[in-house]
């Protein structure tokens, strides 16, 4: 699944109204741009500074805005810090629709490290990958009462994506990338 195909599948799902959570700053970058050209809706996003504002940024907007959908564009990495928040959606059944970008690693912390000029050895670039063990966030899930999926190519993400917005209640994708 490619970069530009994931946004694309993702801007093509939204319908109108839904609110867009979004915190993958590295691999769903194209997912604001090409938001531009889907129905109306509003866009909440990481200001900087921290990761792991996505899931319970998400559980707040599913309160505060029952009436609408809420999809949240989660990097896999920052998940981490808060997946948590998928019980509290399961418990107060908030419409919340969680795709994570899972490309197995923590790009953002990779980017800033080279930002700073830092060159990390590989036992430190080996703590920003997230394998041994390969996290499986649909089993994560499910484990906090959150029904999910996996896929891998953007066709099935676009399918999955409308069908979870339409069925009331949170649900997780979790698209291999």
């Amino acid at each position: 699944m490619t970069l530009d195909r994931l946004a694309a599948a993702i801007t093509a799902a939204l319908p109108e109204g839904a609110i867009v959570i979004e915190e993958s700053n590295t691999a769903g970058r194209d997912v604001h741009p090409m938001g531009a050209g889907a129905p109306p809706a509003t866009w909440l996003a990481l200001t900087g500074g921290a990761i792991g504002v996505g899931p319970p940024l998400a559980l707040g907007a599913a309160l505060a805005c029952p009436d609408r959908p809420v999809v949240a564009v989660q990097a896999d990495g920052s998940a981490m810090y808060t997946i948590q928040a998928l019980w509290t959606q399961a418990r107060e059944g908030a419409n919340v629709t969680t795709v994570i970008l899972a490309n197995r690693g923590y790009e953002i912390l990779k980017q800033e490290l080279a930002k700073v000029g830092a060159n990390p050895g590989p036992s430190a670039l080996a703590m920003l990958e997230m394998t041994g063990p390969e996290v499986d966030f649909v089993s994560l899930a499910r484990g906090m009462g959150v029904p999910g999926r996996r896929v891998e190519c953007a066709a099935d993400l676009y399918r999955t994506l409308r069908a979870a917005i339409d069925t009331p209640g949170p649900y997780l994708i979790e698209a291999a990338l």
